[in-house]
């Protein structure tokens, strides 16, 4: 395999000469994910800082809750909430917002999966508008979203009376849907409030004060109950796990080049990467194996235990012979030579 710096060598000017190479990535991706994708997918969209240490094109000073104050990229992402799989991804300067283009990211990603019918989608409250409402709505797209908890929403849900009450523990946890309009909007949509407090317990009664409630809000298209939809956009936070495994593992945060074009085909390059490592943990591993990082993989297969000994003037790195993983690891062995 080539050494870092000749990758990088590599990925400069192709970023800036053959433009054309980043869409062929995406298609690239979409072939390596196809078979793993279910029958009908969710949509989880969200966008992350990438802090640069440098003169970077394209990088903004921006949001950056690590390094305040210092330049970074801002990149979108989608990734397909059951199977971990990325299906698109674009770089994007520090200081744009995280709705800034998503619906014509979201239109490209339509046209890549083609044939595969997204169901669902969900999203943070950093996503919103109209336009970006309208387009999964047109699409015929079940979504749940986070909604900002506005004076003008909160005066509204503190007119309503009947809420359902759907767990009573030690944690009270209640909910309800009202039709409301934000001010940006051309129409009013659901919106499905839930609250949550805990109990305190005073004598042989229990006390909930009107000031310990927790609200959520999120606007969706789907009849569901308050409490299903509220559990079924948490399932969303996985996703910052995606995110942490390609940063951690994948370093799509380590910006390669000065070029923003080709730190865009970077990106690509490394999401590329950790896709086909979800791909081979489905086709090759065994089950133990595919909840695993790479980080644990390297650990569990890849490194090798040694003695350094000093012996007369020599210094010696003994390794050791054999590994508890070496059968499993023959086993993978054979997997993957059945895949050629």
């Amino acid at each position: 395999m080539p050494a870092s710096q000749s990758v990088v060598q590599g990925i400069d000017p192709l970023g800036r000469f053959c433009p054309s190479l980043v869409n062929e990535l995406r298609r690239l991706n979409q072939e390596i994910i196809r078979p793993c994708l279910p029958p009908e997918l969710i949509l989880d969209l969200d966008s992350t800082v990438e802090t640069v240490y440098g003169d970077q094109s394209g990088a903004a000073k921006g949001t950056n809750p690590h390094k305040p104050g210092r330049k970074s990229y801002h990149p979108l992402l989608a990734f397909e909430g059951q199977s971990r799989l990325n299906l698109n991804a674009v770089l994007r300067p520090g200081n744009t917002h995280s709705s800034t283009d998503a619906a014509d990211f979201l239109r490209q990603t339509f046209r890549l999966l083609d044939e595969h019918k997204v169901k669902y989608a969900r999203f943070d409250k950093g996503f919103g508008g109209e336009d970006f409402y309208s387009l999964w709505e047109q699409h015929h797209i079940g979504y749940v979203g986070k909604l900002k908890w506005t004076q003008r929403l909160a005066k509204e849900v503190g007119a309503c009376r009947y809420w359902t009450r759907y767990v009573d523990e030690e944690w009270i946890i209640e909910g309800i849907c009202l039709i409301y309009q934000a001010t940006s909007w051309n129409k009013a949509r659901r919106v499905a409030i839930i609250r949550k407090a805990q109990v305190f317990e005073e004598g042989q009664g229990r006390i909930v004060f009107d000031s310990d409630w927790q609200y959520e809000a999120m606007v969706t298209n789907l009849e569901w109950e308050p409490i299903d939809l509220w559990r079924f956009y948490n399932q969303r936070c996985c996703m910052e796990n995606y995110i942490k495994e390609a940063k951690n593992g994948f370093s799509i945060d380590r910006i390669a080049t000065g070029d923003f074009k080709a730190n865009g085909l970077d990106l690509l390059i490394k999401l590329l990467a950790y896709n086909l490592f979800e791909r081979f943990k489905r086709d090759c591993c065994e089950p133990v194996h595919q909840g695993y990082t790479i980080a644990r993989f390297r650990l569990e297969f890849f490194y090798c235990a040694a003695t350094l000994i000093r012996h007369g003037r020599s210094i010696l790195l003994k390794l050791a012979r054999d590994f508890p993983s070496r059968y499993v690891w023959k086993r993978i062995e054979v997997r993957v030579a059945q895949l050629e």
